[in-house]
């Protein structure tokens, strides 16, 4: 929202949804009841950054208000993901380069969109898209170490070659060698061969 001299203008939208308020109505009823006073927004999407920002705080904050699983969760999240969604389009252009389509790449980083909503404490003194960015990059890049390999890897054996990396890291400083296959193996939980 920005202010002009002494009146307050609103993008359109931030506007209330206007549309016939039919007796009865749980839509209506239960987006009221998630919002609890926050304004509806009719185009998430096409909120400004600049309004998207505390506009995204006071989703979140609400958001953890709500018990997981209900109808107002939902709409509070869907809501967060659309008006955020301008946060994917930005990491994405940054690998605007690759063979991949950027429909794929910002479906992938909406993934990581929702992972950074799921996981925000809006509790901290953390600004939301300095929390999201780096998860959803991170979403990207999974994405294209997955489908970057010659051969089809499972991401299951993907994820433990790095875990195997990390921990004979971690036991060759702890042990002050390269650890054994049998060391690792034992470490890791997973037999030798």
């Amino acid at each position: 929202m920005s202010t002009v001299g002494n009146r307050s203008t609103r993008s359109r939208a931030a506007e209330p949804a206007r549309g016939p308020e039919v007796a009865g109505n749980p839509g209506a009823s239960m987006r009221r009841a998630a919002l609890d006073g926050l304004p509806e927004l009719t185009r998430p999407t096409n909120v400004s950054t600049d309004d998207a920002q505390p506009l995204s705080a006071a989703l979140l904050t609400r958001l953890a208000q709500l018990d997981e699983g209900t109808p107002e969760h939902a709409y509070v999240r869907n809501t967060l993901v659309e008006l955020n969604l301008s946060l994917v389009k930005f990491a994405a252009r940054r690998f605007r380069n690759r063979a991949e389509p950027t429909e794929d790449i910002i479906q992938v980083g909406t993934i990581g969109l929702i992972k950074a909503i799921n996981r925000f404490d809006p509790h901290r003194a953390t600004d939301f898209s300095a929390f999201a960015l780096p998860t959803i990059v991170g979403e990207m890049k999974r994405f294209f170490r997955d489908t970057s390999w010659a051969v089809r890897v499972p991401r299951r054996l993907q994820e433990l070659r790095i875990d195997l990396a990390k921990t004979a890291d971690h036991l060759e400083q702890h042990l002050g060698r390269r650890p054994t296959r049998t060391e690792l193996a034992h470490h890791l939980h997973l037999t030798e061969e």
